[in-house]
């Protein structure tokens, strides 16, 4: 099969949200444990968030926005088929936040353009869930590798306008559609 490879730049319109999922549902993390960090205290989103964005068929997704009812669910399977997201040097599973070229750092809340999100979300019945979220501020930008296997399913520039059009309607990270927005800044 031939593969077509993009470096892709994507720059954030909004302010990003974390809210990292500890691995069950009884244990709370502390808000700065629900980003996504480095050894080096690097702030990073993983690669399955970007296809969670781009497929997910339980959750909100740009296929799932944006493709009839009947048809999105194979347009999702091609893309978690025959699509790969890596960093740029292919090392690891998540992708690195920028800001001006540089890796944005937690080195505490206020700092680096980090702040304390707190909100209360209402459950049902209207039971307060109050939650205290990392916010990233903008300027944020990330840069990966983008792989896409031809196939008869999805083409390039499908792949390109659900990145487009499903970084403004939905983004990346919690709370997307209010947070998380991004636009392409390259496709190369």
């Amino acid at each position: 099969m031939k593969d077509i490879v993009r470096k892709v730049k994507i720059v954030g319109v909004t302010p990003i949200m974390f809210d990292k999922y500890a691995g069950d549902n009884k244990t709370q993390l502390l808000p700065e444990q629900k980003m996504y960090l480095n050894s080096d205290m690097e702030l990073q989103i993983p690669c399955a968030n970007i296809h969670s964005f781009l497929c997910a068929q339980n959750t909100k997704s740009a296929c799932k926005m944006f493709y009839d009812p009947r048809k999105y669910k194979q347009v999702a399977a091609a893309i978690l088929g025959f699509v790969m997201i890596q960093p740029l040097d292919g090392l690891s599973s998540s992708i690195g936040l920028l800001r001006d070229g540089k890796p944005i750092k937690w080195e505490g809340w206020g700092k680096n353009g980090i702040t304390l999100h707190k909100s209360v979300a209402r459950l049902d019945k209207g039971i307060p869930n109050p939650k205290e979220r990392p916010l990233i501020d903008t300027p944020w930008e990330a840069s990966f590798r983008l792989t896409l296997w031809e196939n008869s399913d999805v083409s390039e520039m499908e792949v390109k306008n659900l990145f487009i059009k499903g970084g403004l309607a939905i983004g990346l990270g919690t709370y997307r559609g209010v947070f998380g927005k991004f636009a392409i800044q390259d496709w190369a």
